[in-house]
């Protein structure tokens, strides 16, 4: 993120090209401007306020087509893909965020627990925990799916609240609930926009019909809904000995819904959709968070878009939806054992083909526990490297070691004890379930910091104290060993021309004698070193109260041979890089 310039500037190529020629014309010393690396303002950790949307369309999208098209001609503009009239493969750096490598707050997400601890309190709440369906009164069914094994009812309590009701397959309760209500907390403590999620225990006859309701008949034709319709459907869903049903409560998403979006390209309605969804770093690292929880339904069909209207302003944020197919849970069954794994792979379908199906794939070797209620969910096969979802996700095939670090760096932030604290919200009645869930969330946690943090410098955290840069080296504060000698050394940056100047004898982590006689304004780059390829390039700027950290860039092997270009939004909209 160059400036915020860039996060608000015209939609449309020829207006950015008409702004940017006004400013040539009226400030002379603009192609300066335009030449820096770094502005006053940056690092940048929210984004301005965004852009009124106008008018925007609910969009529908076709499960068959992630199903029958992605698998063959994935979407989007993918790393590693030769683009037309080119021998050589591409790649592409993430967008969306700041100087610093971060993603600032926006429509799309926000700095939470690894940038604040959340308390135990934070964690249950989640995006709120104070609107649970009320039981003062009854319930009223105003909609319901009644196909499928786990059929719902979309219900309004005598508060006026609206909220999607589901359930659990019948020899499997609690299973989808609470991995729905779960994984929606952790999803939220990692900075994501998810609904509020609540598990609800009622009877029978806190239920009554909409006069206004509507059912599908056998024959697909709308028809009005009964009372017995509602007992017909909850004699599909587990009934607890007491007689009352347990279900996951989901709060209507504030805003008019538009419809899901797509992991690549923009929306096209939308002004502050600048950035290819496939180059996002908040979507590219969602790989990694999707593999902690087991959420291998990630898929277009499971996000949602909502036209909001917040100080005056409409504009669409961006949530994640339906975590029932998490943690060992298919929703309607328990996960299969291939979990994990693209439902079809070229490469898997070679594999077993030339070994005559003799390679025992590593999915067939896992063995679980007998706990209905948690379904297929293990740790000791997972692999975060080789994990994948269900379909082939633009963004996630995009994904970098800058981007997997990103995120293994939030998973291994959150907490044993956060863990736990989440997983009681799923309010599991069997104790020995939980604690299963618990310790496979803190193996597969531990196995996904290993195999991410390996791949760069796992430093973050750069300050200045005093005349000397420190940094939290995140292997050793997470105990995956005891030190590493890492070594500094330091050139002067010029902001106009980009131009690094090494300077002579100086290295280690205090500033060199030329940096402490630097005038406000001036830059400084520590290239730190640790093995093999990997560095880190620690961009400084003297200001009037000190120094202050304004660039990270992170290297790691074989980056330095991969043939990188930029990106910009479909049809050349917009002026943002």
């Amino acid at each position: 993120m160059k400036s915020k310039f860039t996060s608000w500037a015209g939609r449309h190529a020829k207006f950015c090209g008409l702004i940017l020629v006004l400013i040539a014309v009226a400030i002379p010393v603009s192609a300066d401007l335009a030449a820096r690396k770094f502005y006053p303002d940056d690092p940048i950790w929210k984004d301005p306020a965004p852009r009124n949307v106008e008018s925007a369309a609910f969009r529908k999208l076709s499960d068959y087509y992630e199903f029958l098209v992605y698998p063959f001609a994935p979407p989007g503009q993918l790393n590693g893909r030769k683009p037309e009239g080119s021998n050589a493969p591409v790649y592409y750096r993430a967008q969306g965020v700041n100087t610093l490598g971060e993603v600032p707050a926006g429509t799309w997400y926000e700095n939470r627990n690894y940038y604040r601890p959340m308390s135990k309190e934070e964690i249950q709440a989640g995006p709120g925990d104070a609107k649970a369906p009320s039981l003062d009164g009854k319930w009223r069914v105003i909609a319901a799916k009644n196909e499928g094994v786990t059929p719902g009812f979309t219900i309004r309590d005598a508060s006026g609240h609206t909220y999607l009701l589901k359930f659990d397959p019948v020899d499997h309760n609690e299973m989808a609930t609470a991995a729905d209500t779960i994984v929606s907390k952790l999803f939220y403590a990692l900075g994501y926009f998810v609904p509020e999620n609540y598990i609800v225990f009622f009877r029978r006859d806190q239920l009554e019909v909409d006069p206004k309701a509507k059912i599908k008949g056998p024959d697909g034709k709308s028809r009005g809904m009964s009372s017995r319709d509602v007992t017909s459907i909850l004699l599909k869903v587990p009934q607890l000995p007491d007689g009352r049903y347990r279900g996951s409560a989901s709060f209507y998403i504030p805003g008019k819904p538009m419809g899901p979006h797509r992991y690549f390209g923009v929306r096209s309605d939308d002004p502050n959709d600048i950035y290819r969804h496939e180059h996002r770093r908040d979507q590219r690292g969602l790989r990694v968070f999707c593999a902690w929880l087991g959420h291998d339904d990630s898929r277009d069909l499971n996000t949602h878009d909502s036209l909001v209207s917040e100080n005056g302003i409409q504009f669409i944020r961006h949530y994640l939806i339906d975590f029932g197919s998490t943690l060992g849970s298919a929703s309607e069954r328990p996960n299969s054992p291939r979990s994990g794994n693209y439902l079809f792979s070229w490469d898997e379908v070679a594999g077993q083909f030339f070994t005559f199906g003799l390679n025992v794939p590593r999915w067939a070797r896992a063995k679980y526990p007998r706990y209905p209620s948690v379904g297929l969910f293990e740790w000791k096969t997972f692999d975060p490297e080789t994990w994948r979802p269900e379909y082939i996700n633009p963004a996630f095939h995009n994904a970098l070691p800058d981007d997997t670090f990103w995120a293994a760096k939030q998973v291994m932030a959150i907490s044993d004890d956060q863990i736990r604290w989440a997983v009681e919200t799923g309010q599991y009645s069997n104790a020995a379930a939980r604690d299963w869930v618990v310790e496979c969330l803190i193996q597969r946690r531990n196995k996904i910091g290993k195999t991410f943090f390996e791949k760069v410098l796992p430093l973050d955290r750069f300050r200045m104290e005093g005349d000397t840069l420190s940094f939290d080296d995140l292997g050793v504060e997470h105990g995956m060993y005891s030190s590493r000698a890492y070594r500094a050394t330091w050139s002067a940056f010029n902001n106009q021309t980009g131009a690094n100047s090494p300077i002579a004898r100086s290295s280690g982590f205090v500033l060199p004698d030329a940096a402490r006689a630097a005038s406000a304004g001036s830059y400084f780059v520590a290239r730190v070193v640790g093995d093999e390829e990997k560095d880190i390039e620690v961009t400084i700027r003297r200001e009037a109260s000190g120094w202050k950290v304004v660039g990270i860039e992170r290297g790691w092997v074989g980056k330095s041979r991969l043939n990188f270009i930029d990106s910009t939004p479909e049809g050349g909209r917009g002026c943002a890089t």
